[in-house]
């Protein structure tokens, strides 16, 4: 396996659910193992000749629906009522309602919104980014449990205009 290919599948794993992928051709065999935090690899290879260039394994296709699956479920929420404006994550990271576990949340149902107001928090690689609506109007329906993971474009907020 080469190095780009390598590359390749670091990145499928760490966008995708999967944990762990172990990939074994011949004499060559790598491990990717995500934990919570970050990705480790281990690469074991003997002294023997590696086989020509193999293209990507067949079990990384399997990853694309379980990735999807999630906003699958999450995209049906949404069409409660018809007019409700949807607040959508803008990347993918882990929901925050507020800046701490001992502070108030940033807005709950009812409460009305502007826009430029700070909404959430989404963790993503270990910054906290602030999201702020681009909407005015009151809260209807929050649609993420506080401290999950979120994908990109999930709904997060239902805001009645």
């Amino acid at each position: 396996m080469e190095f780009k290919q390598i590359q390749e599948l670091l990145k499928a794993v760490n966008k995708s659910n999967i944990s762990e992928v172990s990939i074994k051709d011949g004499d060559f065999e790598i491990t990717i193992k995500q934990a919570a935090s970050e990705t480790q690899f281990v690469a074991v290879q003997t002294t023997t000749a590696l086989p020509q260039p193999m293209a990507m394994p067949a079990a990384l296709p399997q990853a694309a629906p379980m990735a999807i699956a999630p906003q699958a479920s999450a995209a049906a929420t949404p069409a409660e009522t018809s007019n409700t404006v949807t607040i959508k994550s803008p990347m993918i990271g882990t929901f925050y309602r507020s800046s701490g576990p001992d502070k108030p949340a940033f807005v709950n149902v009812g409460d009305e919104i502007r826009p430029g107001q700070v909404i959430c928090i989404i963790e993503a690689m270990k910054l906290f980014n602030e999201i702020e609506s681009e909407v005015s109007g009151r809260i209807v329906k929050v649609l993420v449990d506080d401290a999950t993971p979120v994908e990109y474009d999930q709904p997060l907020f239902l805001v009645e205009p």
